[in-house]
């Protein structure tokens, strides 16, 4: 049941390729597959990628490629929110949200296609496992708060935010939005031990998280009120609140599902994780 739910839904390019050596496929090993890399990768871009790609490379006893491949992860991230910051804002307007990470996404498809496909292919055909699409797409969410606190940080000390009306408590709204993140590291670290928990203790560790994005929807609606809050800090706001119901429902739908082992909430589970990305891309 809880493997049935974990394949439901979630919610500069890798330049240098590595060559495998030809070796002798251990079936008990598992693998992130190129569908799970893939999705992890619109999350959380070329970060969670050389992530990935660097679990798979340690499965294989490869740590120096390991490394090159977070390396390289890291630094295509950074290239590539470089170049969107330095796109003008009237060009920058006109594109699509969702176009920019389908591009790198797919540049990292290809990428891993190249790197590890063949290998992963014939592990699929002889039986070996992989991890699920949850742990995939929990690294991926990771890795995007990673990035989207980073720009964050990048904007404020370029003077986006500091330009803005600061004549209200920034100390306030600062410690709120420090307590906001640290709930939800806590609330989606259950994505990457879906195999490892029993049912019972997959309940009451969704039942946490429900508790904690409760605190989060309770945060932002007070932060919300501050007086002389910039509107950019208002529209993000109502972005968050309503963000914050919708991981609430996700979590209430994985907590029935599990109860009464059932696949039957599977597509409500799959609709609201969309409407998730959706509100994520909106955040972007």
């Amino acid at each position: 049941m809880v493997r049935h739910l974990a394949n439901v839904y979630l919610p500069g390019p890798l330049a240098l390729i590595f060559k495998i050596k030809p070796r002798q496929m251990d079936q008990n090993k598992k693998f992130f597959s190129q569908r799970a890399i893939t999705i992890a990768t619109y999350f959380g871009g070329p970060l969670a990628a050389g992530y990935l790609v660097k679990k798979n490379y340690e499965t294989i006893d490869q740590p120096e490629n390991a490394n090159k491949a977070l390396i390289i992860g890291i630094v295509s991230t950074i290239l590539v929110f470089a170049g969107v910051f330095s796109i003008p804002d009237p060009i920058l307007d006109k594109i699509p949200n969702a176009l920019i990470p389908l591009i790198y996404t797919g540049i990292i498809y290809l990428i891993v296609e190249r790197v590890h496909g063949k290998m992963l292919r014939t592990h699929k055909e002889t039986g070996g496992e992989f991890y699920t699409g949850w742990k995939a797409a929990g690294i991926g969410a990771i890795a995007m708060l990673i990035i989207v606190s980073g720009i964050a940080i990048t904007a404020f000390l370029s003077g986006d935010l500091n330009s803005a009306n600061m004549d209200f408590d920034n100390k306030a709204y600062d410690k709120g939005v420090a307590e906001f993140l640290e709930n939800e590291n806590i609330a989606i670290a259950v994505f990457n031990e879906m195999e490892t928990k029993t049912p019972k203790n997959l309940i009451q560790e969704f039942s946490n998280g429900k508790d904690l994005w409760q605190r989060n929807l309770e945060i932002i609606q007070n932060l919300s009120q501050i007086e002389n809050l910039p509107p950019e800090l208002k529209n993000q706001d109502e972005i968050l609140i309503k963000y914050c119901k919708l991981r609430i429902t996700h979590h209430e739908l994985i907590i029935k599902a599990i109860q009464e082992d059932t696949d039957k909430y599977a597509q409500e589970i799959k609709k609201t994780g969309l409407e998730i990305t959706k509100v994520l891309d909106e955040m972007n």
